[in-house]
């Protein structure tokens, strides 16, 4: 008979990882509700053309990465290959731009694309991300940064690099794209085969590519930031100034300019100590031409997301303690089957009233249900054998110090419920 695995670039989460992934949701939620983001939860799977249009046609997401089927009733969708484009086509759709601007709103979900597997990177992964659409005040930017910000060192990643840039407007950014594309043409022969075809589709991606050869070549480069209208220099220097003043250090960097077309004005990751093409936890930047390419009025937004697996990935490699999943504190132990009927109602008892409980394997001596006791790190076994059945107790034993005294039932469940 054949076996099953998960497929290739998906993973299980196994109860012992649990705890990490409840502990940076946990955070992330506490950070986003500090600054007044409210949660939305948007569709697995979304019209096709809405990454296309979004995303980018000459981006890897849409030529290379995206699961894309045709339904039942001939409707080409995808599966959420990134988190802003469905909050931006939720926005539009439920006239968020009549609410007060910026909406702040974040997310926690599954995404999806067909990508080489790599350390911390699945074709199913995980992101935490935040969208603030409406307002194209630089002070924003910081506010989103600050987040990000917060949330990494909230959950205990202190040994990190925010990395920024502004990669300019539509005003600005075509001289810029000019004279990028005048220098590689200069020395296209030694581009990659993806940067060749880049250099005509889209030469601000190769700033981008994690070629070592290209990524020479891409230190040499003109610099975005030294290109900026008037409007987008002082935005830059609004943001610095900003994030100055809370105290944020960064440092610019002229190759960062993400992966999608949305991007505009300013862009930033966050990186970890741990140097590597993949070594990013965090990205983002404004997309403040995106609602317009979606069908919408011109309107501004910036946002990031966070994998988390990739977080999980360097709290262990940090050696961050996590708090272990709560976990119940009484093990029912019977002997007899007289003693089982009254563990089986002790058990239901103590659960209705907000007590973990577990029943013991059935079947087994006393010394094996112990023994179960032990593996499941439970603090407090409770013992019931006929003279418990007969008297309407429970013997409770500690398993520290295996001290153990006859306890009523009744007066134990007040005990435990907190009564």
């Amino acid at each position: 008979m054949p076996t099953f695995q998960a497929p290739r670039g998906t993973t299980d989460r196994l109860p012992a990882e649990q705890k990490y992934w409840r502990y940076i949701e946990s955070k992330a939620m506490d950070v986003a509700r500090r600054f007044g983001y409210g949660r939305i939860d948007s569709p697995m799977f979304e019209d096709a053309g809405l990454f296309v249009r979004g995303v980018g046609e000459g981006t890897d997401i849409v030529e290379k990465e995206m699961y894309v089927f045709e339904d039942r009733g001939g409707d080409m969708l995808t599966l959420r290959a990134e988190g802003t484009a469905p909050v931006c086509r939720a926005y539009l759709q439920h006239g968020m731009q009549n609410q007060a601007q910026p909406v702040r709103m974040y997310y926690i979900c599954p995404v999806f694309r067909y990508e080489r597997p790599q350390a911390g990177r699945f074709r199913q992964h995980h992101q935490f991300g935040v969208e603030a659409i409406g307002d194209p005040d630089p002070s924003v930017d910081a506010e989103v940064i600050e987040l990000a910000w917060t949330m990494m060192h909230d959950i205990g990643l202190s040994d990190i690099t925010l990395v920024t840039n502004s990669i300019g407007d539509g005003d600005c950014r075509p001289e810029y794209i000019r004279a990028l594309k005048s220098y590689y043409e200069n020395v296209s022969g030694h581009l990659c085969q993806d940067c060749k075809s880049r250099l005509e589709r889209n030469p601000l991606r190769l700033l981008d590519c994690k070629v070592e050869t290209c990524r020479a070549l891409g230190e040499e480069a003109p610099k975005s930031v030294e290109c900026l209208c008037a409007a987008c220099e002082d935005h830059w220097n609004r943001v610095q100034s900003y994030l100055s003043a809370m105290g944020i250090a960064n440092r610019v960097d002229h190759r960062l300019v993400r992966g999608l077309d949305y991007y505009t004005r300013t862009v930033f990751e966050i990186q970890p100590a741990v140097e590597g093409a993949q070594s990013t936890i965090c990205g983002g930047g404004r997309y403040d031409g995106l609602i317009e390419q979606l069908g919408g009025r011109p309107t501004p937004g910036i946002g990031f997301g966070s994998g988390i697996e990739r977080l999980t990935l360097n709290l262990i490699r940090n050696e961050v303690a996590v708090p272990d999943e709560p976990s119940p504190q009484y093990l029912i132990v019977t002997m007899g089957e007289e003693a089982r009927i009254e563990g089986v109602r002790l058990a239901n008892q103590m659960r209705a009233a907000g007590v973990g409980a577990i029943l013991a394997n059935g079947g087994r001596a006393l010394r094996g249900q112990m023994r179960q006791a032990n593996a499941l790190r439970v603090s407090t076994a409770l013992i019931l054998g006929e003279d418990e059945v007969r008297d309407g107790t429970v013997a409770v034993r500690d398993m520290q110090t295996s001290s153990q005294q006859i306890v009523p039932v009744d007066t134990f469940l007040c005990n435990a419920a907190g009564g």
